[in-house]
């Protein structure tokens, strides 16, 4: 038998090709206050999606280069603040839980 390969995605971040289980998924939100990207770790949220490696260096490239509202083929701004809380959050090591609440959205 021929093992199957992975599915490949692209980090919004630094642009590197690598396997999606060693990515985050990111979905864009909508509310009054305008459009939000929100991580979605389980990988169930409808939406377009993106891509970035769960590092805030990553994250940083991505805000640098605008490279949300390409991926998400939206104008303007798109701001990024509930992922950045999400990778500070899961990088403490603290033992709690990771998951950022976005029922706020």
């Amino acid at each position: 038998m021929v093992a199957r390969q992975s599915p490949m995605r692209l980090c919004v971040g630094c642009k590197r090709r690598v396997a999606k289980t060693d990515l985050l998924r990111l979905v864009v939100v909508a509310d009054d206050e305008g459009s939000h990207v929100v991580p979605d770790p389980s990988g169930r949220r409808l939406g377009r999606g993106a891509s970035l490696h769960p590092d805030l260096r990553c994250l940083e490239l991505a805000v640098q280069r605008r490279a949300f509202a390409r991926a998400f083929r939206l104008p303007g701004p798109l701001d990024a603040a509930a992922v950045r809380a999400y990778l500070e959050a899961s990088n403490t090591g603290s033992g709690e839980s990771t998951e950022v609440s976005t029922n706020q959205y």
